[in-house]
């Protein structure tokens, strides 16, 4: 690893240059170890993301739909004493650091692994992907984005791998925009359930199951558990608070392009 190329990142931690993705070393590590080692169920599902789109939102519905029938009539569900990314494991973290450290009965793990990084044995299986994004103003300390030099970035590299990978494998990958689902978040979580396997009945819908998960999982619910008080929310347009007018326009002008002639146009 201290033979790649490396920048000064964040905070001034090191960042290393692997695959065309710049990681951190802790990070790094463990994406080494699971690249090697790790074997996927054929029933996975694997909730992939850049840092910071919507990736705690997206655990949480997920989790939360595939095991509602647990929770019939209960209010037991476990998001309500852990965080969303205890409920669901890290491939790269707790999964890196030990294997056996999942629940199978809920074959959900998330990842920030880029595409093209993921283990192959994960890309041949025939377990399902679902990748969320986001408009990188929300999401992004803003020089180093721009020049690509982010952890899991360049983050234009890493949407774009998920992107063309769902037309090649349109029965495997489920690609999400944050910024839809705030829009109609109860289309996207049935749409969710689908993808899963595990859709909604129409009992379910009638008894306002999908409503009661949306609300469990609102980011006000969620932050109102002593658990999760400490985790941090951007909402959509908070870059303003943080950016000039001038460099939103930047980031605007750059991702787009970098996404031209890709056929994907993210939200602004």
């Amino acid at each position: 690893m201290y033979t790649l190329p490396k920048v000064k990142g964040l905070r001034g931690n090191d960042y290393y240059l692997y695959q065309g993705f710049w990681y951190s070393s802790f990070f790094l590590e463990g994406l080494m170890s699971v690249q090697e080692h790790f074997n996927p169920q054929s029933t996975d599902i694997f909730l992939t993301s850049s840092p910071k789109t919507g990736t705690t939102w997206l655990k949480a519905l997920a989790f939360a739909i595939l095991t509602r029938s647990r929770l019939s009539g209960s209010t037991t569900s476990s998001l309500l004493t852990k965080m969303p990314h205890d409920c669901v494991p890290f491939l790269e973290y707790h999964l890196a650091q030990n294997p056996s450290n999942r629940d199978l009965a809920i074959p959900l793990l998330s990842t920030h692994v880029p595409y093209s990084c993921l283990p192959k044995s994960i890309i041949s299986s025939s377990c399902k992907i679902i990748y969320i994004c986001r408009d990188a103003k929300d999401a992004f300390a803003f020089e180093m984005f721009c020049n690509g030099i982010s952890v899991l970035g360049p983050y234009w590299d890493h949407v774009l791998g998920y992107w063309r990978a769902r037309f090649e494998f349109p029965e495997k990958i489920l690609f999400l925009t944050y910024e839809e689902m705030k829009i109609d978040t109860a289309a996207h979580v049935k749409k969710l359930a689908e993808f899963m396997g595990c859709s909604f009945t129409f009992e379910e819908e009638e008894e306002g199951e999908v409503q009661k998960i949306i609300s469990m999982c609102s980011f006000e619910k969620l932050s109102n558990f002593e658990v999760n008080k400490n985790g941090k929310h951007r909402e959509i347009g908070d870059w303003a608070n943080h950016l000039t007018p001038e460099m939103g326009a930047r980031l605007d002008d750059i991702m787009e392009r970098k996404l031209k002639g890709s056929g994907l146009k993210l939200p602004r």
